[in-house]
């Protein structure tokens, strides 16, 4: 397999699926307040919104959970596998992309005080956030993640992986080789709600995005 996720015809494991799904509500999503790495828990409703989850995504029969290791992730990936028994695999290369001094600020303040950078980034051109990570990068460590865990699948086996909407976001457009200037074309995820990539003769393909609940405002650092 390639880096950008294509296969080789005949090649083992096709058909395979890697479900992306984003941890619940935590309490800085509700107020528009950019998490990054910053270690932020989840709420009440967001433990809700990780069970429900789970419920349904148990349905699908994962044969394992991968996460990010901040803690709205884990904890989010913990409610799977008390359902399913399944272990969780932690990796600090799912986390959400670093943004330097965006974090812990408001939408509304990062507007206000980098409003040109926040403009450049919406236009789709490289730019680091805060003098953080560029979404480059953030592809550049958390697709080979997803990928080296997928390739462990059984045929038709199924990876649940559990991060963040600013680098899920960039996974999905790394695998299925769009330009980094197109990611900004794959909506931002609903808190809790996932996409769904399956394996055919040509790459990687996305079939489902932001499932797994009614229409809801997404509140998150890709917003």
């Amino acid at each position: 397999m390639s880096a950008t996720g294509e296969v080789t015809p005949g090649k083992r494991g096709r058909g395979r699926r890697i479900i992306l799904w984003r941890h619940g509500q935590t309490s800085w999503n509700v107020e528009r307040r950019f998490q990054g790495t910053t270690d932020v828990p989840l709420t009440e409703t967001g433990v809700a919104q990780a069970r429900r989850a789970a419920r349904l995504l148990a349905g699908l029969r994962p044969d394992a959970i991968v996460a990010s290791d901040l803690q709205r992730a884990a904890d989010t990936a913990a409610e799977l596998a008390a359902v399913t028994g399944l272990d969780v695999t932690l990796d600090e290369g799912l986390r959400e992309t670093y943004a330097g001094v965006w974090q812990g600020l408001t939408h509304e303040e990062i507007i206000a005080r980098h409003g040109e950078e926040y403009a450049t980034w919406k236009r789709g051109e490289p730019v680091r956030r805060g003098g953080g990570e560029l979404e480059t990068e953030v592809a550049d460590r958390a697709a080979p993640v997803v990928l080296r865990h997928a390739e462990k699948l059984p045929e038709d086996g199924t990876l649940v992986v559990v991060s963040h909407g600013g680098t899920i976001r960039t996974t999905i457009g790394r695998l299925l080789g769009l330009e980094p200037h197109n990611w900004e074309s794959l909506g931002g995820l609903t808190n809790c709600c996932w996409s769904v990539l399956g394996e055919g003769a040509r790459g990687w393909r996305l079939l489902e995005h932001n499932a797994g609940t009614l229409p809801e405002p997404v509140l998150g650092d890709d917003d």
